[in-house]
């Protein structure tokens, strides 16, 4: 069973995407995110993984930027 976004991290990962301050890794984890609460059969590519776990590392990420992330994460692929 595939999980899907939440309506929490959905809307955390819309707010990501209209804030022009965002960075580049918070923006394409927050469409991964956004993506997958219309689409929950789908999964988070390796590039997005990467970028969802670079802002989750990074101390000066929004909590917004942070629960998109952690929402896009939860949904990848994991390595067999």
């Amino acid at each position: 069973m595939k999980k899907g976004t939440s309506r929490k991290a959905a809307r955390a990962a819309a707010k990501v995407l209209d804030n022009p301050s965002s960075g580049k890794a918070a923006k394409t984890a927050a469409g991964s995110a956004l993506t997958q609460s219309k689409a929950p059969r789908e999964t988070t590519s390796t590039r997005a993984a990467r970028a969802a776990s670079q802002v989750l590392r990074d101390g000066r990420s929004s909590k917004a930027s942070k629960t998109a992330a952690a929402s896009a994460l939860a949904q990848a692929r994991r390595k067999r």
